[in-house]
């Protein structure tokens, strides 16, 4: 762990940028890309940045300002208008590649605007992402933004330890995805919706669920929570009014995953195969 922890902030360090500028979402990659960040080139040198828009999750952005607070480095907020674009709007498979284009045109416009064109843009990939085809990682590269976990071979099991070993209180916080991830790929994406979704986990995360999605198949909605905790959904004495929620706001029919959460589960809903992303 110690080894890998050098390795990283050697990396950091050897890009030979005195600033960066973090494309933070607050979950626990972008996380520790931040606090390695502040360690290689020190805090005051670090602008840990967050986008705001529809696909980011409710109660995300409360916690991401602890964490900054946490690390002691500048923490802005900005927002993104990628739902509003068509291309991104109708959901085919490049629609992540789409998003982290305009994210990350924005935090270059950020830095800019702040005197800083020096500044090194970094992001939280790591390297488990290269296990499919991630094309968010192709816009990193054609925008010039690093992924230090990724480039050192930090899996996300390697994050989490080095989270810990750091104590970042987000160590062992579940995987974050956007909202737009919940939605079968051809299904239109729209403020609305993404809305609902986020309202439907916050009610499956208020029986005691932490892991939580709620995928979108049009008429029909599917729960997922972690296998291991199906059974206890399954059981729970408020699900029932809980799926009467569901139904009040749009669903005519709402299942429970038996095989529970998955990663990269809508990859399953692309018409062809092509360029796909994971959440």
């Amino acid at each position: 762990m110690i080894e890998l922890l050098s390795r990283l902030e050697r990396r950091i360090a050897g890009y030979g940028a005195p600033r960066a500028v973090v494309a933070f979402s607050g979950g626990v990659d972008s996380s520790v890309v931040t606090a390695l960040a502040a360690r290689a080139l020190g805090a005051g040198q670090v602008t840990a940045v967050t986008a705001v828009s529809p696909s980011y999750p409710s109660g995300e952005l409360e916690q991401a300002r602890r964490t900054a607070r946490s690390l002691s480095v500048r923490h802005r907020v900005i927002e993104t208008h990628e739902v509003e674009r068509e291309a991104y709007a109708r959901n085919d498979g490049l629609r992540c590649y789409r998003c982290k284009m305009e994210l990350y045109s924005e935090l270059r416009k950020l830095s800019l605007a702040a005197g800083e064109d020096g500044s090194l843009l970094v992001a939280g990939a790591n390297a488990d992402d290269a296990a499919d085809v991630r094309p968010g990682l192709l816009a990193a590269e054609q925008r010039g933004v690093r992924n230090p976990l990724l480039e050192e071979g930090a899996g996300k099991e390697a994050v989490r330890g080095i989270a810990r070993h750091l104590g970042l209180a987000v160590a062992d916080k579940p995987a974050l995805a956007c909202l737009s991830s919940r939605v079968a790929f051809g299904i239109r994406i729209t403020p609305d919706l993404l809305a609902r979704i986020d309202r439907a986990e916050q009610a499956v995360r208020a029986l005691g669920f932490d892991q939580v999605r709620v995928r979108h198949f049009g008429d029909r909605a599917s729960i997922e929570v972690p296998e291991d905790e199906v059974a206890k959904l399954q059981g729970h004495l408020e699900l029932t009014s809980v799926l009467r929620e569901f139904k009040s706001i749009g669903w005519s029919s709402v299942e429970i995953d038996p095989a529970g959460y998955q990663q990269g589960r809508m990859n399953a809903t692309l018409p062809s195969p092509g360029v796909v992303s994971r959440s």
